[in-house]
């Protein structure tokens, strides 16, 4: 073969690979499948990733103390039901302040999950002992409460006007987690 047959050939190669969008197809797919085999199976950066906070020993909170808790004073956010505290930090993106939960961070969450409000007006400043609820608001915070219990740390409890706090000790702590692994 002369050196313009060759030459004549390549160009025909090119030619026939870039006219049929069937080539061209099959082309991109090669290359894509080429670049998936080099670069591997590494899973994408998401950017830094976030330091998770040390487990909140146990305490009692007042309705005062929980408000420092909402993602924007304090990094970790907490939230009450039914007069149990969690700690819902590993949960900000629904429970911080621009998640679709937000409003019940660092506060009373009981009444809004019972009434499935939303409204910052729905939740109450002052200790709410959540007689007036219906039965089946009712029966809608125990099955909250159980989704909290399972899904985040338990740290303490929400202290009625007047309640003294609970003196916890380390061994409880660590009893808790003992249990929460044999789950």
């Amino acid at each position: 073969m002369s050196e313009e047959e060759v030459v004549q050939t390549s160009v025909g190669i090119f030619q026939e690979i870039y006219t049929s969008p069937l080539n061209l197809s099959l082309l991109c797919l090669c290359l894509f499948l080429l670049y998936k085999i080099i670069r591997g199976d590494k899973p994408p950066d998401m950017g830094k990733e976030e330091e998770q906070l040390p487990k909140l020993k146990k305490k009692d909170f007042t309705l005062a103390e929980l408000k420092e808790y909402d993602g924007e004073k304090n990094a970790r956010i907490l939230i009450a039901i039914n007069g149990k505290v969690f700690d819902v930090t590993r949960g900000k993106k629904f429970y911080g302040p621009e998640g679709p939960y937000g409003v019940f961070a660092g506060r009373d969450a009981s009444r809004g999950l019972a009434t499935f409000c939303l409204e910052k007006e729905a939740l109450k400043d002052e200790h709410d002992d959540l007689s007036d609820l219906n039965a089946m608001q009712q029966e809608s915070l125990g099955e909250w409460e159980m989704q909290f219990t399972v899904k985040y740390d338990y740290v303490g409890k929400l202290l009625k006007p007047g309640e003294e706090p609970t003196e916890y000790t380390d061994d409880e702590d660590s009893k808790d987690a003992k249990e929460k692994k044999t789950e």
